[in-house]
């Protein structure tokens, strides 16, 4: 959206008490946030494309976010995440890490690990991995009445069954491109 119908849609959207506006205009026009910001009390969210903490570190200082939404593997690993959550707590601002399915159980494992330590800990995006995935990386965490809940097992409880891996052969994938009808490149 543009960032005036960002603003738009957040105010019309605040009866509802929305836990966040996500992704609402593109992450890269971190201007658009200010404007959003001004003119709606709908809790912001954005960063699942992030990679370092300079990616955030304006929206997060000037409080322009509620909400930060990188990932464990997308963010150079727990060491760096930390540096933004420990940043993003002086302004108020909690993690609330993707978890799509397009990340490994691996990364959700540890997701889940850094969760647990983080001060400012927002919440957590989930969504199930396909059985076959289940299959191939066992882990010991699970969902439980809405709660994620981290398990016992060693480092951050997640295995390989190499052997079953085998079946699947890689076959490189990616996102389609976002196309209007006349064909024309879009945003998403």
């Amino acid at each position: 959206m543009t960032p005036l119908e960002a603003a738009q849609l957040g105010k019309a959207l605040e009866p509802h008490n929305l836990f966040w506006l996500e992704d609402a205009t593109p992450a890269e026009n971190q201007e658009a946030f200010r404007l959003s910001r001004q003119h709606t009390t709908t809790p912001l969210a954005v960063g699942e494309i992030f990679n370092t903490i300079w990616d955030a570190k304006d929206l997060i200082q000037n409080q322009l976010i509620d909400y930060i939404r990188m990932t464990v593997v997308g963010s150079g690993g727990i060491t760096h995440l930390r540096r933004v959550a420990d940043f993003a707590a002086l302004w108020g601002v909690r993690t609330g890490s993707h978890g799509a399915t397009d990340l490994s159980p691996v990364t959700m494992g540890t997701a889940l690990h850094f969760d647990s330590w983080v001060p400012n800990f927002g919440i957590q995006e989930y969504m199930r991995h396909s059985p076959e995935t289940d299959a191939v990386l066992p882990h010991d965490y699970r969902f439980d009445r809405g709660d994620m809940i981290c398990g016992d097992a060693p480092g951050h409880g997640v295995d390989i069954d190499e052997a079953l891996a085998a079946k699947y052969p890689y076959k490189p994938l990616q996102l389609p491109v976002a196309r209007l009808e006349d064909g024309t490149m879009s945003n998403w």
